[in-house]
């Protein structure tokens, strides 16, 4: 019997789907965990993904892929180049793999939900290849990160920061929990392969790759490479459910992209931005986090969703400010809260580095220079503890990150406004207006508390610095330190001081 050719069987087989007999619909796929809304059950039929492939092809595939991927990290295993890579290079890979391991197996979940409850058979035919696809990549992820570990204890953060209470999981968690383990399948199809994979992680990854092999990192660039061409293929379950939702329920599909948009800018602006514009050594920089930002991410997502009649978020214009400002107040909270952090930030203000910083952001030295300038002089002066926290700073209720984006006053100043909103009889506080305006819309599905809120309910103790680190899982062997404190003080009067005073009340 003659085989029969893919197109003459591959229609049939992605889309397969049956009439319920035995039991409703409505029982089968449960409008709470579905999210048909307001479109009707049959207009579903027409869900159709645009690169289509079988399960034959898809193993072969990644079999190849795999086969790869372990060859080039068993070569590169034998070699000493990890010990050569920049220490600012070495902390974005940390802070990646500490971040975004586990997140994989979330993603796991959420495919495994659309792949139950997609409203059509090659919905969840699609799917269950994303689940297949993200298991990988925890798999990849996590094994990539661990073996390091007996190079350095801060990449055993790979498999434990989300078994922490530390501020950044707690963010994180924030984002993902809303977007992939909460949400009914057609905003997830909206929140995470369209608004996150497409808006941010695939353009991310390819970036990542290219800094990665700049910085020398040959084995890095190889995973992440390998990883982005399955998100490229499974983030397609995006646009094809938005098809759909546009065409019948236009302002509930511009909520969930607006939303899960702003949750995942703010995101990549703690994650990627410091990365990008400080951690990556001055000579490997290909562009900016900006010119990234709107080269690869503005661009691609406003093409996508205008092209299904939806508008800008009506928070775009913040948004746009932000990507001079976000990034860079979070890269300072970030280097001055690094007790609290499973990688040693670099501080990326040495002169020529302040150089590349205010031809790329004009409003940088007006706006962060002086305040990097105590910082130096109190390290010249070795005078590291006055450079370490000792209070808690103001966390967002939404994203969860501190309240630290300054925007530019009348007289030409720059100055962090605060945004609360009152309910319920609390005072909460925001750091943009985008999230305070998500959370009032969500504020019933809203729940994860700031460290803030925990340290003032008395869940932390002893209240004080030393507690806080030892809630947050942080002991002396991973906390996090400056990468190289001469490499951006000897430009200046004085000797640096080096090591990193553990606060007291760490327990080691």
């Amino acid at each position: 019997m003659a085989l029969l050719k893919r197109e003459e069987w591959q229609d049939f087989v992605r889309d397969v789907d049956w009439t319920l007999t035995y039991v409703d619909d409505e029982a089968v796929y449960p409008e709470w965990f579905s999210g048909t809304g307001k479109v009707p059950r049959e207009a579903w039929l027409a869900w159709e993904e645009d690169y289509k492939v079988s399960y034959q092809e898809y193993v072969y595939t990644q079999k190849e892929k795999e086969a790869s991927t372990y060859a080039v990290k068993a070569a590169l295993s034998r070699s000493d180049t990890f010990d050569h890579l920049d220490e600012g290079w070495k902390s974005a890979t940390k802070m990646h793999f500490g971040g975004v391991a586990q997140v994989e197996y979330t993603a796991t979940l959420a495919e495994l939900k659309m792949a139950r409850f997609g409203l059509n058979g090659a919905w969840r035919n699609m799917a269950t290849f994303g689940q297949l696809d993200e298991l990988r990549h925890n798999a990849l992820t996590t094994y990539f990160g661990h073996e390091l570990v007996v190079k350095d204890p801060q990449y055993d953060w790979t498999q434990k920061t989300y078994t922490t209470n530390d501020w950044v999981p707690i963010s994180l968690r924030t984002l993902f929990d809303g977007i992939m383990t909460t949400s009914n399948v057609v905003d997830c199809a909206l929140q995470v392969p369209l608004a996150f994979e497409t808006g941010f992680t695939n353009l991310q990854f390819v970036a990542l790759s290219a800094d990665a092999l700049q910085s020398g990192d040959i084995n890095f660039a190889n995973m992440i490479s390998s990883i982005q061409t399955d998100e490229a293929r499974h983030s397609q379950q995006g646009v094809a459910t938005l098809q759909i939702l546009a065409e019948h329920d236009p302002t509930r599909a511009q909520w969930v992209i607006d939303k899960a948009f702003w949750g995942s800018a703010r995101a990549f602006s703690a994650l990627t931005g410091p990365a990008m514009d400080y951690y990556t050594p001055l000579e490997h920089r290909k562009q900016s986090y900006r010119e990234f930002m709107e080269e690869w991410i503005v661009d691609q997502f406003v093409r996508t969703i205008e092209d299904y009649g939806l508008k800008k978020p009506w928070f775009w214009d913040e948004f746009m400010r932000g990507l001079d400002t976000w990034h860079h107040s979070l890269h300072m909270g970030l280097w001055f809260w690094r007790p609290t952090i499973w990688w040693r930030p670099k501080a990326g203000v040495s002169k020529d580095e302040r150089d590349w910083l205010r031809e790329k952001y004009p409003n940088w030295e007006q706006t962060y220079g002086d305040k990097w300038d105590v910082i130096i002089d109190n390290v010249n002066a070795n005078n590291v503890e006055a450079t370490l926290p000792a209070t808690l700073p103001y966390l967002c209720s939404l994203c969860h990150l501190p309240c630290c984006n300054p925007t530019q006053s009348r007289d030409g100043s720059w100055r962090v406004r605060n945004k609360p909103l009152s309910y319920d009889g609390k005072t909460y506080h925001f750091c943009s207006n985008g999230c305070r305006q998500i959370w009032w819309k969500d504020r019933d599905n809203v729940n994860h508390e700031t460290l803030v809120d925990r340290f003032l309910a008395g869940q932390i103790q002893p209240m004080d610095v030393g507690g806080l680190l030892n809630y947050m899982s942080m002991t002396p062997d991973v906390m996090g330190d400056d990468a190289d404190y001469e490499a951006w003080t000897k430009d200046y009067v004085g000797r640096p001081a080096t090591g990193l005073a553990v606060p007291a009340g760490a327990q080691a």
